[in-house]
């Protein structure tokens, strides 16, 4: 089975060895490639973080009670959209036949389905156990079951655009997710906000406009893959299923799975002991803890770009460009989210008033802000490990970093919370456990073999 080189996050030994010492890949520049390699990825995430933005910014019109019932659903829609574009979307990147096509389409479609179900049944147990409550939870409920009730098309699409870029397309699902994006401001605002026309629908109508964005997403891009303008037609008719297939698929993204979930899991944990605080402290949480996963698809978009470069060179038997590669990416991150970071700490107010102008609730944003921002870069340094790490076959490392972060939350946050520790301390130890979470990242990347220098 061909799999294209630079589009895969799968393990070096078994898919770049033997590339061909040609390869512009393995002698170009390595900032510039990383540039070029990134940034159709980074427009497309960029644009989705704007949607996050403009989503959080009308969302405040609607009162404190509905950014704090956001601040509780947030978390669950940024897991959707981690597993679906970045986690599963690795494994699916490798699907240029056929009857990869089809399983991955499938796996899209149940992993929908089951998100839709988690949701409707048990969405008031989880939110409750998140510490929602009175009309903070009921706001949480009203954005959740219609963002859930369409996540199918959220998957689908993520996964349709994957399938795309398997067959070497970056421009297609680059300019689909745009306009996704575009839809969704406009379709979200007009019914949230009651704008024009349109009713106001408040929380109800700022997740109708999502699930209708991402409904004309699937629609189109499903358009594309059966209409033979892609390198791959997804055919449904004449392929059967093959666990083997299935289990190609799951392989790569289940392993990039445990980061999502980790960082999700922590902002989960940090949501329910900030949650003891009030509404208002939950609001503000909301807003800042929103910025950090804005910045997770920047990262994302450079540490992909690493993986076929670390993975072509480890395959060359070039071990030392390969570590140059993890290396470069990781300070272009820590430059660019580091920068951010900086900026919010020094001047807090320039993304909580964004959303929001109650006094108390800005005051836990610029809390947060301030005591995170300077943390930001050394997120960014190990979450672009983790994916170099996956072009080298060498996971475990950032992985366990990872885990390092969300014991520090956990076990740090109950002893806070069980001292009746202030809420600035809670996100101290946010910046903290990123500033370990970066260190113990690079200190694994250093300190683990990659193999032997051959070139």
């Amino acid at each position: 089975m061909t799999r294209p080189l630079a589009l895969i996050p799968a393990y070096a030994d078994s898919v770049y060895a033997g590339v061909h010492p040609a390869s512009p890949l393995l002698s170009a520049p390595i900032l510039p490639t990383l540039v070029r390699l990134g940034l159709p990825n980074m427009a497309a995430m960029l644009a989705t973080a704007l949607v996050a933005i403009a989503e959080t910014s009308y969302v405040g019109f609607l009162g404190t009670p509905a950014l704090a019932g956001m601040a509780l659903v947030f978390p669950m829609a940024m897991l959707q959209q981690m597993l679906s574009a970045g986690a599963m979307g690795g494994g699916i990147s490798s699907a240029i036949s056929r009857a990869l096509a089809l399983h991955a389409t499938a796996i899209g479609a149940l992993a929908g389905l089951a998100f839709t179900a988690l949701f409707l049944l048990f969405g008031r147990e989880i939110y409750t156990l998140l510490g929602g409550q009175g009309q903070a939870l009921s706001e949480a409920l009203a954005y959740s079951n219609v963002l859930f009730l369409g996540a199918g098309a959220i998957w689908l699409t993520n996964t349709f655009a994957s399938i795309i870029r398997g067959g070497g397309n970056m421009k297609v699902p680059s300019a689909a997710l745009l306009a996704v994006a575009a839809l969704q401001m406009v379709a979200g605002g007009s019914l949230g906000l009651g704008l024009g026309p349109f009713p106001r629908l408040g929380m109800t109508g700022v997740a109708l406009g999502q699930v209708i964005a991402f409904g004309a997403g699937t629609l189109y891009l499903l358009w594309f893959l059966v209409s033979g303008r892609a390198r791959v037609t997804l055919a449904f008719r004449g392929t059967p299923f093959d666990r083997a297939l299935f289990r190609d698929i799951l392989r790569v993204g289940g392993l990039a799975a445990l980061s999502p979930l980790q960082s999700v899991l922590t902002v989960l944990i940090l949501t329910r002991l900030v949650a003891g605080f009030g509404t208002e402290a939950l609001a503000g949480y909301g807003i800042g803890a929103r910025l950090e996963f804005l910045l997770i698809p920047i990262t994302f978009a450079i540490g992909v770009a690493c993986v076929p470069l670390v993975g072509m060179a480890i395959g060359a038997g070039d071990v030392a460009r390969a570590r140059r590669v993890a290396w470069t990416g990781g300070l272009l991150a820590i430059l660019i989210v580091g920068s951010v970071g900086v900026l919010v700490a020094m001047a807090p107010d320039l993304w909580a008033t964004l959303f929001t102008g109650d006094p108390k609730v800005l005051a836990s944003a610029r809390s947060y802000l301030v005591w995170s921002g300077l943390g930001y870069g050394f997120f960014g340094l190990g979450m672009c490990l983790y994916f170099a790490s996956q072009g080298a076959g060498k996971v475990l490392g950032p992985v366990l970093a990872g885990t390092l972060r969300l014991v520090l939350i956990a076990g740090g946050g109950w002893w806070l919370a069980a001292s009746a520790a202030e809420p600035w301390t809670l996100f101290a130890l946010v910046g903290v456990s990123m500033a370990a979470y970066g260190v113990a990242a690079a200190l694994a990347v250093r300190w683990t073999s990659w193999g032997p220098q051959r070139s």
